[in-house]
């Protein structure tokens, strides 16, 4: 029988007559490839691509239920690292291929671009990125058994390292009911980490039960007893309504449609609230676009253009045009489409690039939201009135960025006086430090390493963007300071290509107020430059609590448990403690070495792996609403590591 095999050149640079022969060619048999060339397949070899393994067999039970045939599945977190995807599905069929001679199970699992999605009549419509299935899981596996129940009979088969130890062969007899369980534990010599979040994985799922209205979707740990479900009937209505909890909406339900043109499926939810920033969330085959694509294109132009229809039909605007941005300020929506063939392109591959979905989502959405505008008058006049202030706060806006430009331009520099720039230029070699206090900015300024390291020091708290429009802010001093040293802009004009610091390191005290002047420059960034976030350029600096002295013996302590363990280690010995309150009361010598020396210090990087979460976590920290902020405070007040009273 043929198998998929993968050819590729030897790098040995062994010639003969100056040519390269037959014996440079390399056949990499079945999964091999897999195995060579992992992140070709999953796209890296850290977490994400460690977690992408569990999205590609789960995503095999969401087909079988787009398909009809599924409404459960469970997912269980071993104590050995294994993991367990089990679905009640048709099953992975287990007869002999007419044309391959072998079980079909052992086909899909050992097989690269075999399986169910390829024949339109079993999948209309199918998940998983880029159709790698669960032969990459098996072939980055160190071991990997299935078990399917059909035909009243449990089938197993066990592979290590993408290769069959036991044949397919029945272990129940006897057994009610279908479905597939795949149980795998991912190989150590491939991933940098083996070690599942259950955070990360629970995202996903939530997202996928959202996505997928009735499908129930468990998921418990066996290393904490954490046990999470997801259930949404209202699919992705309930879904805008969780993007929306402790804001105040303009209007009580979420609009909602759904239509179908030539085979693709367009669903949309969306609500409205007071905030001032846009939250959409764009998904083709349940897959997240998060870097958008022809459906969110097509999603956009068509709001913007039934809203300002509406506007002028009914006299609200004299002569203006709103923006999309303005028609978009407080906008949560879900957007999610089911394509037959999806082209996704992209750096992350996450960008659908099918270009018949532009034009039917348009289509879809001018028909269904002009309806219900017109059935719906009090909710577009809502709409409409936070819309025209949104475009008299951006022409408040422009003129702001026009006045702050032109006074650079005055002081005969782009940048901030206060800045303390240094003289390298290659952006991936700069660290700016984004430094609490005149003072701290001043042993900062004496301590760094002047090549690489730049510091700016900002004066006092900065303000809460999270409830301020962009004119607002731009009229801050020390956020104008932060965006101008920085180089990129911000919103639309925002190009993350002209960042001068590939290392944005956020130096706050070890306090409550250091603790908050890190979550407002976070929330500035997370809300005007979440690239920023994205790319891995945030970091926050971890500096000591405490400095421990033994005669000439000088220990820098970052926390009470290291405290404790210091103190038993030297035994009875007489010891110094003093408590650091502020950076502001380390020289320059002892910020350097506890703080900014890269071959010593301690800093922490900043990601979003779920972007639905943080806005949610944010809006209870920073927003308007004090009652679910007071609720957080009660149920996480256990977890406080440094009490500062």
């Amino acid at each position: 029988m043929t198998e998929e095999k993968e050819i590729e050149l030897k790098g040995n640079g062994e010639k003969k007559n100056g040519n390269y022969s037959a014996d440079n060619i390399q056949v990499l048999e079945g999964l091999q490839a897999v195995r060579k060339r992992p992140a070709m397949y999953i796209g890296s070899t850290d977490a994400r691509g460690l977690h992408h393994l569990v999205y590609e067999v789960v995503d095999n039970s969401i087909d079988e239920s787009l398909a009809g045939f599924c409404n459960e599945i469970n997912i269980k977190i071993h104590s050995d690292g294994s993991i367990s995807v089990e679905d009640n599905g048709r099953g992975i069929p287990v007869d002999i291929h007419p044309k391959y001679g072998k079980p079909a199970l052992e086909i899909v699992m050992t097989i690269l671009h075999s399986g169910g999605k390829f024949d339109k009549h079993t999948y209309k419509v199918s998940g998983g990125l880029h159709g790698v299935g669960v032969h990459a899981v098996n072939a980055l596996s160190e071991w990997l058994e299935a078990r399917i129940k059909r035909d009243g009979k449990v089938y197993y088969q066990r592979y290590e390292r993408g290769v069959p130890v036991t044949p397919v062969k029945p272990i129940e007899e006897n057994v009610a009911g279908t479905g597939t369980t795949i149980t795998f534990k991912p190989d150590p010599t491939i991933f940098e980490t083996t070690t599942f979040d259950t955070d990360i994985l629970a995202a996903r799922m939530r997202d996928l039960a959202f996505l997928n209205k009735g499908i129930k979707i468990n998921m418990f740990d066996e290393r904490t007893n954490k046990e999470y479900r997801f259930h949404y009937q209202g699919g992705i209505i309930e879904f805008v309504k969780y993007i929306n909890q402790n804001k105040k909406v303009l209007h009580e339900e979420p609009i909602y449609f759904s239509g179908e043109k030539e085979g693709i499926q367009v669903e949309i939810a969306m609500q409205y609230s007071d905030d001032y920033a846009e939250h959409i969330f764009s998904f083709a085959n349940n897959i997240n676009t998060v870097e958008g694509g022809t459906h969110l294109t097509g999603f956009r132009s068509a709001l913007t253009r039934v809203i300002n229809d509406y506007a002028k039909k009914n006299n609200f605007l004299k002569g203006e045009t709103l923006a999309g941005e303005d028609t978009r300020e407080g906008l949560a929506a879900v957007i999610s489409v089911k394509v037959p063939e999806p082209q996704f392109e992209g750096q992350t591959k996450t960008k659908l690039g099918n270009s018949e979905v532009k034009g039917l989502v348009d289509s879809i959405v001018t028909e269904k939201l002009t309806t219900y505008f017109e059935e719906n008058p009090r909710v577009i006049e809502k709409i409409l009135e936070k819309a025209v202030i949104a475009m008299e706060a951006r022409e408040a806006a422009r003129k702001a960025r026009e006045l702050t430009r032109r006074k650079g331009l005055l002081e005969g520099s782009g940048l901030p006086g206060k800045l303390a720039d240094c003289s390298e230029r290659e952006p991936s070699k700069c660290e700016l430090y984004i430094v609490e206090g005149d003072s701290a900015g001043g042993s900062a300024k004496q301590g760094r390493d002047r090549r690489f390291q730049a510091i700016l020091p900002l004066r006092g708290k900065i303000l809460n963007v999270w409830k301020a429009r962009l004119d607002k802010m731009l009229r801050n001093a020390e956020i104008t300071a932060m965006i101008t040293a920085l180089g990129t802009s911000i919103q639309e004009e925002f190009d993350i290509t002209k960042a001068r610091y590939h290392r944005i390191i956020i130096m706050a005290d070890a306090d409550v107020d250091g603790a908050h002047i890190r979550t407002l420059l976070l929330t500035f960034f997370f809300r005007y430059m979440p690239k920023i976030i994205e790319a891995g350029y945030v970091y926050i600096a971890v500096p000591p609590l405490y400095k421990v002295t033994k005669g000439k013996e000088h220990f820098y302590v970052y926390n009470d448990r290291e405290l404790a363990e210091l103190q038993k280690s030297l035994g009875d010995a007489k010891v110094s403690i003093t408590r650091f309150k502020g950076l502001g009361e380390m020289d320059a010598e002892q910020l350097w070495q506890t703080t900014m020396n890269p071959a010593t210090r301690t800093i922490k990087q900043v990601s979003i792996e779920d972007a639905v979460e943080a806005e949610k976590l944010f809006t209870i920290l920073m927003g308007d609403e004090v009652e679910p902020r007071k609720q957080f405070i009660y149920e996480h007040a256990k977890e406080v590591t440094n009490l500062d009273i």
